[in-house]
């Protein structure tokens, strides 16, 4: 045994995979003398060795390098230690980038695979959307989609056969409220979604459901409001619960919009100076109530506090995560992406969030089983009050 261990061992050495080696090393001896050296230093240059040596000497030639890049820019990032930053896989920035567009591809269509065993639930439908054009209206249950039966355990797979391609069609099987089933035929399309969606609730108070910051997000509130205005609202609630935030563009030009003149914002990047967001005098002369909860972050999060600061608008809801951080999602020669947090931000006056969150005028929990928006809502309900006083 001991034999054939040194005779294996002669034949590895005249093995080409060693040229591989002596070539890595020295391609990594000629970058490490130069100056991306002195800019990666000694970590940056253990990586891009370790990739270098994996590439052309790892005895797994066929090693899904793709994937353990993945892991290791995803581990990198955590390693910062900061929470908000992050790292995205291809797909997910493709996904990601898509989000942010507040449109997709689909039929547009919001479902619950949770309430009916018979299928997925429509709660939504996007007006003027393939689904609306199609007939579908809320309250039918999707049971079968181009002809399978997405009943039961099938409703986890459901919105999967429901997505597809732009310009594809979808046959989808519906249960009517009234026990009728029918046949309806989308063209799958891209479909845009609004930020903000509002009504009136009782004594001519105003309600918006803000459920993000992304494009378009501004002029979706700017909308509602002036719906909400022009049928008399005596005042405004502005939910922001489960609202992740967003650009701070689309933030300033929403506070700049609500608020009277004076400061709303202050940014602090790590290159670069201080800078404060400034509003014009023109504003929504309405009193104001915000919603939020542990799930309101970023642009939402300052959103309710810069009310609060500027215009003494109360805050109801649950304890926030005090979030101070703005990212820049960078795209990476991969196909994915990283976001990193590159600057600070307060409010107006300069007060930063961070390790505090928002100070609650009325602290309470969603009560169990409510639904955000809903009938059951202690939360809207505890807002609705303060109007009162």
């Amino acid at each position: 045994m001991e034999e054939q261990a040194v005779q294996a061992v002669k034949k590895r050495r005249k093995f080409p995979g060693w040229a591989k080696i002596v070539l890595t090393v020295i391609l990594t001896l000629a970058v490490s003398g130069g100056a991306l050296c002195l800019l990666l230093g000694r970590g940056g240059m253990s990586l891009v060795e370790t990739y270098l040596l994996a590439r052309f000497a790892f005895v797994e030639k066929d090693a899904d390098l793709d994937a353990a890049v993945d892991q290791g820019l995803d581990a990198f990032v955590t390693g910062l230690g900061d929470r908000w930053s992050y790292y995205l896989t291809e797909e997910r920035y493709h996904q990601v980038t898509a989000d942010r567009a507040n449109s997709y591809v689909g039929v547009g269509i919001t479902v619950d695979s949770v309430s009916r065993e018979e299928g997925l639930l429509v709660q939504s439908v996007a007006a003027d959307g393939p689904a609306d054009r199609a007939g579908v209206l809320p309250g039918d249950v999707i049971t079968a989609v181009d002809g399978t039966s997405i009943a039961g355990d099938g409703r986890g797979q459901g919105a999967g056969l429901v997505a597809g391609e732009a310009g594809t069609r979808v046959t989808l099987t519906l249960l009517r409220a009234d026990g009728f089933t029918l046949d309806v035929t989308c063209t799958r399309a891209t479909v845009h979604s609004p930020s903000a969606t509002g009504r009136m609730l009782e004594g001519n108070i105003g309600y918006i459901y803000l459920a993000n910051f992304y494009s378009g997000s501004a002029d979706s509130l700017i909308q509602q409001v002036e719906i909400l205005t022009a049928q008399g609202a005596a005042g405004l609630i502005i939910d922001v619960r489960n609202d992740g935030g967003g650009y701070v563009d689309e933030l300033t030009d929403m506070l700049d919009y609500l608020l009277p003149e004076g400061p709303i914002f202050t940014m602090k990047p790590r290159w670069g100076f201080e800078s404060i967001t400034q509003s014009d005098e023109d504003c929504v002369e309405l009193p104001i109530v915000t919603l939020v909860n542990a799930s309101t972050y970023s642009a939402a999060e300052l959103l309710a506090a810069q009310l609060k600061e500027s215009a003494g608008a109360p805050i109801v809801g649950s304890e926030t995560s005090g979030k101070g951080y703005a990212q820049v999602t960078f795209a990476l020669p991969n196909g994915g992406g990283v976001g990193l947090s590159t600057s600070a931000y307060c409010t107006g006056s300069g007060h930063s969030l961070i390790g505090e969150g928002l100070a609650l005028d009325v602290e309470l929990e969603l009560a169990e089983g409510a639904v955000i928006g809903g009938e059951n809502d202690n939360q809207l309900a505890a807002a609705l009050a303060l109007f009162d006083k």
